[in-house]
């Protein structure tokens, strides 16, 4: 008897080929997770790069209103959603009880917690697939070994010739359970990695932001915004 995926696959059960399928189904949403994870971080860090060659200068020269236009302007960089809710906070605030800049800085943690969820997207997915898909595959497994064992039942036949085929076919479920919760595991920390640290990047330009601005508007008032929404 062949043994080759093709022939597992046409003898498996209906329930066994649902468990297969969903296996797979898993092991695609993992690629596509990560390959979209990877390519967002990337444009990320490219346009928070650009974003930062012409928000620097006007930051120095004291020019908040470019440095809001020029967030709006690289919505794909990390630092820029931070950045532009930051600045029009200090550019539509009232003189009150609060200072500016401290209205500032909560309103950059806020952004900084957003940024951080947005970041984040679809690591759910992979943490579910590296903790499920092993027990979906053993679930195929038992399916597969009751239904071998009521194929012997049915012809009353109990050699080993008779159960090694149905049960090699169950436990393919439970390899390729394995083969793919142990991808999702590996590719959900190296992108948990690259994400602490990107979160890690920002906070420092968040403080340094905040520090530039205390330092240039603590104790003066902030040029007011020419055209408020």
């Amino acid at each position: 008897m062949s043994f080759s995926l093709v022939h597992i696959w046409a003898s498996m059960g209906l329930m066994s080929k649902l468990v297969a399928s969903s296996l797979l189904l898993m092991a695609a949403m993992s690629i596509a997770v990560t390959i979209e994870r990877w390519i967002t971080l990337a444009r990320g860090k490219a346009a928070t790069g650009k974003f930062l060659a012409v928000a620097t200068p006007a930051l120095e020269r004291g020019d908040l209103e470019s440095v809001s236009q020029f967030a709006l302007e690289f919505k794909a960089a990390p630092f820029a959603r931070i950045v532009g809710p930051t600045v029009l906070k200090m550019l539509r605030s009232d003189p009150g009880e609060v200072s500016t800049v401290e209205l500032a800085r909560r309103e950059s943690e806020r952004q900084r917690e957003s940024v951080g969820g947005e970041l984040r997207r679809g690591l759910g997915v992979l943490a579910s697939v590296g903790s499920i898909a092993p027990f979906v595959g053993l679930l195929g497994t038992v399916v597969g070994i009751i239904s071998a064992f009521q194929g012997i039942a049915a012809t009353g036949s109990g050699g080993l010739g008779s159960v090694s085929a149905g049960i090699s076919e169950a436990l393919v479920e439970t390899a390729l359970g394995l083969c793919v919760a142990i991808p999702a595991v590996l590719l959900f920390n190296n992108l948990n990695a690259k994400l602490n640290a990107e979160e890690g990047v920002l906070a420092r330009a968040s403080g340094e932001l905040l520090d530039e601005l205390e330092n240039k508007y603590g104790n003066q008032s902030v040029p007011r915004l020419k055209q408020a929404a």
